[in-house]
């Protein structure tokens, strides 16, 4: 019998930026990138390289539990 798939909710930040989408994930050991010139293909590039990235690392690769509870996005000033 072949392994059941196991699904997991992972945290993944998708940002815009002037030619096209960049998405990576949060709660991953290592560096997973995915982009796209929309959203939707940025979240699918992303899913595929996580999926890639666990095939060839191992499920050891994703932290048990995310230290990640909630991300915000924000603005500062700060002087430079």
């Amino acid at each position: 019998m072949p392994n059941a798939l196991v699904m997991k909710q992972i945290k993944i930040i998708v940002e815009k930026h002037s030619d096209g989408y960049v998405a990576y994930p949060l709660g991953i050991k290592g560096a997973i990138v995915g982009q796209g010139d929309t959203y939707e293909e940025a979240l699918t590039d992303v899913k595929s390289a996580i999926r890639c990235y666990i095939e060839i690392f191992g499920k050891e690769m994703l932290e048990d539990e995310s230290p990640v509870i909630e991300a915000f996005l924000t603005e500062a000033e700060v002087a430079i």
